[in-house]
């Protein structure tokens, strides 16, 4: 799919969700990447791109609120998954679109985000992520999101009961992006994901 156009100046900003309950992997943000927190890895990654605000349940470390400084939205609807939190957080942001990325995908960064911004254009209220292949993945949680947009069709599924993330794509006009690289949604959820994530910086 060719691009609609190179963005200039957007008007964006990022939520990093980092509210998730890990039940598999407890604390996992607060695991060393490198030589830093996960999550203050992924702050670094995505924070060139605009202004990034925390999706959170709770209070964070020390140590991670010693290096990030950022605005932070304690999650309206606890245990209802990202969905939640990204509204919690949208509606109180104001840019005009915002680039959802998980906490603990160390590998996605502004650079990605960007690629993402190239295929905005009249009447695209989302763009996400499809891998190629006979399945076609999408990865709704490294999306870029018209924020009003987002707020207008997420609400009535998280009040239906559900919050599938893709359930909102579905109901916005969305643009797939086609990508063949799986690295940078490596995703950290068990103790042997995150051996592999340490084996392949090491």
């Amino acid at each position: 799919m060719t691009p609609l156009y190179e963005a200039r100046a957007p008007d964006v900003g990022v939520c990093l969700l980092a509210g998730g309950e890990a039940t598999r992997l407890p604390g996992k943000l607060e695991l060393t990447v490198g030589d830093v927190p996960m999550l203050v890895r992924v702050y670094r990654n995505v924070s060139p791109l605009g202004p990034t605000w925390l999706s959170i349940k709770g209070d964070l470390s020390p140590q991670i609120n010693a290096a990030i400084d950022a605005p932070r939205v304690v999650d309206r609807w606890p245990k209802r998954g990202p969905l939640s939190g990204l509204l919690s957080t949208m509606s109180e942001m104001r840019n005009a679109w915002v680039f959802a990325v998980a906490g603990d995908a160390p590998f996605v960064d502004a650079a990605f985000a960007r690629r993402l911004l190239a295929y905005v254009g009249p009447g695209v209220e989302a763009v996400v992520p499809m891998h190629d292949g006979e399945r076609r993945r999408i990865e709704p949680l490294a999306a870029l999101y018209r924020r009003e947009a987002f707020l207008r069709e997420g609400m009535p599924v998280l009040l239906s009961g559900d919050g599938a993330l893709r359930l909102v794509i579905d109901r916005l006009e969305t643009r797939f992006m086609p990508v063949r690289d799986e690295r940078p949604f490596t995703n950290v959820n068990t103790p042997r994901e995150y051996d592999a994530l340490r084996e392949t910086l090491a």
